[in-house]
C-alpha cells in the first residue's frame, strides 16, 4: 500500500465533500474513518471551509502530512450523496488506491442536473418564498420570469467567471431588484418589494449564521466564525445590490412582509423547501421529502407560536423537528442528513431578517438595523439550540444502544 497516494485520494474525497456542501466536521469525520480503516498507527485530520490538513503514520513507517486548499464551496447534494456512499464503501471494503481513484472519478463524472430542473428549482424557491412573504398571483408571475432570466440564465454565466460570493450576490441582487422595480413601474407586479425579498431568499445564506453559531457552541470556533462571516458578507452584498437598484430606479421597500393565510404559508414553505433542495442539486425524490419537512417545520412553528406566543420557543421547536426529521430521513434514504437538514429548515432561516438588517445599515436607519440584529441573534440561537438538542439526544440514544 502506497500510503502517500492513499492519503492524497482520501483528501480529494474530503475536499470534494466540502465543495459539495458537507459540514466541515462531517467531512473531517469521514476522512478520519476512511484512513482509520487502513493499518495506521496514528491519524489526525483537520478541516475548515478553505483548508484540509491531514497527518498519518503507517505501522513501522514515517509520518506523512498533506495540506489541501479549498478555493470554492457550493452545493451539489447529488455528488455529496455519492461521495458519502463511497466513503462508506472504503471503510467497509478497504479497496486499493487505484480502485478508490476509479470510483472517485465515476462520482465526479456523473451526469449533471438537467437544465430545465435548474429553472424549476429557482422558480420554486424564489416564488415559493415570495408567496410566503405576501406576493399575489401577478407578483408570482413576475418573480417567475425574473428567476428564470436573471437568477438562472445570467447566474450561470456569472458563475463561470466570478468565484467570489460578494460580487456574485451583488450583481444578481442588483439585476433582479432592478427588474422587479422596473416591471412594477410598468404595472407588472403589485408588490415589487415582496418580489425582491422572495428572490433574494435564493441568494441569502442565512443558514450560515445558524451553522456558525452551532459550530461555536461545539467549540469549532474557526469554522463557526468563517460561516458567520460568509453569511454576513453575502447579505451585505445583497443589500448593497438592492439598495443601488432602489437609488437608480426609485424603488422602495414599502413595508415589512405580511404573512398570508396558514394554508398558503404551509404550502409555500413546502414548495420553497423542495425548490431549495433542487437548487442544491439533490435528487428529485429526496427533494420531495425535503419539501414535506419544510411544510411540517412551518406547521410546528405556527403551533408553538399560537400556544406559547414565544418566537424563540417556536423557532427552537421547528429546528428540533427538522434535526430529528433529517436524522430519520438520512437512515431511510441512506444519504447525508445535511441534505434534509439544510433544506427543510429554510422556512425558519432568518433570510428576511438578515436582509432587513443590512438594508437598514445601507439606508442609515440604525434603529431598524439594531432591532433586526437582536431578532437575527435570537432566531439563529434558537435554530442552533434546536439542532444541538436533537444531536445530543441522538448521540445518547446511540450510545445506549451500543
Amino acid at each position: 500500500m502506497d500510503y502517500e497516494l492513499l492519503l492524497n485520494e482520501i483528501i480529494n474525497i474530503g475536499k470534494e465533500m466540502i465543495k459539495s456542501g458537507a459540514e466541515t466536521d462531517r467531512a473531517e469525520d469521514s476522512m478520519y474513518r476512511m484512513l482509520e480503516s487502513y493499518d495506521l498507527e496514528q491519524c489526525s485530520v483537520f478541516a475548515i471551509q478553505s483548508d484540509i490538513q491531514a497527518t498519518i503514520k503507517p505501522r513501522g513507517g514515517h509520518f506523512i502530512t498533506q495540506i489541501r486548499r479549498v478555493h470554492k464551496t457550493g452545493f451539489n447534494y447529488d455528488r455529496l450523496d455519492y461521495l458519502n456512499n463511497l466513503s462508506r464503501q472504503i471503510c467497509r471494503e478497504r479497496p486499493s488506491v487505484e480502485e478508490i481513484r476509479r470510483r472517485y472519478t465515476e462520482v465526479l463524472n456523473r451526469k449533471p442536473q438537467p437544465r430545465y430542473l435548474q429553472y424549476t428549482a429557482a422558480i420554486l424557491g424564489g416564488v415559493g418564498f415570495g408567496v410566503y412573504f405576501g406576493c399575489d398571483w401577478l407578483d408570482a408571475l413576475v418573480a417567475t420570469v425574473i428567476c428564470a432570466v436573471v437568477e438562472v440564465y445570467l447566474g450561470n454565466i456569472l458563475d463561470k467567471k466570478e468565484h467570489g460570493l460578494v460580487v456574485y450576490n451583488l450583481v444578481l441582487a442588483f439585476l433582479s431588484s432592478a427588474a422587479a422595480f422596473l416591471l412594477g413601474k410598468a404595472g407588472l407586479g403589485h408588490h415589487p418589494d415582496r418580489i425582491v425579498l422572495g428572490l433574494n431568499m435564493v441568494l441569502i445564506s442565512g443558514l450560515g449564521v445558524a451553522n456558525g453559531i452551532r459550530d461555536v457552541l461545539k467549540r469549532a470556533y474557526l469554522s463557526g466564525i468563517i460561516n458567520i462571516m460568509n453569511a454576513c458578507l453575502g447579505a451585505i452584498a445583497i443589500a448593497c445590490g438592492t439598495g443601488l437598484a432602489m437609488l437608480i430606479f426609485k424603488g422602495d421597500m414599502y413595508e415589512m412582509y405580511i404573512a398570508p393565510s396558514i394554508a398558503v404559508q404551509l404550502i409555500s414553505c413546502g414548495v420553497a423547501s423542495m425548490g431549495f433542495a433542487l437548487v442544491f442539486k439533490a435528487a428529485v425524490r429526496q427533494s420531495f421529502y425535503a419539501g414535506i419537512g419544510g411544510l411540517i417545520n412551518c406547521a410546528c412553528y405556527l403551533i408553538v407560536q399560537y400556544f406559547c406566543s414565544n418566537d424563540f420557543a417556536a423557532v427552537m421547536a421547528g429546528a428540533a423537528f427538522v434535526a430529528a426529521y433529517a436524522y430519520f430521513m438520512s437512515r431511510i434514504h441512506r444519504a447525508p442528513a445535511t441534505i434534509f437538514l439544510t433544506t427543510s429548515i429554510m422556512p425558519l432561516i432568518p433570510g428576511a431578517t438578515l436582509f432587513y438588517l443590512m438594508h437598514g445599515l445601507v439606508q442609515a436607519d440604525y434603529q431598524a438595523a439594531s432591532g433586526q440584529t437582536i431578532l437575527l441573534a435570537q432566531t439563529c440561537l434558537a435554530v442552533a439550540f434546536g439542532f444541538l438538542i436533537v444531536e445530543i439526544a441522538m448521540r445518547y440514544v446511540g450510545e445506549r444502544k451500543v
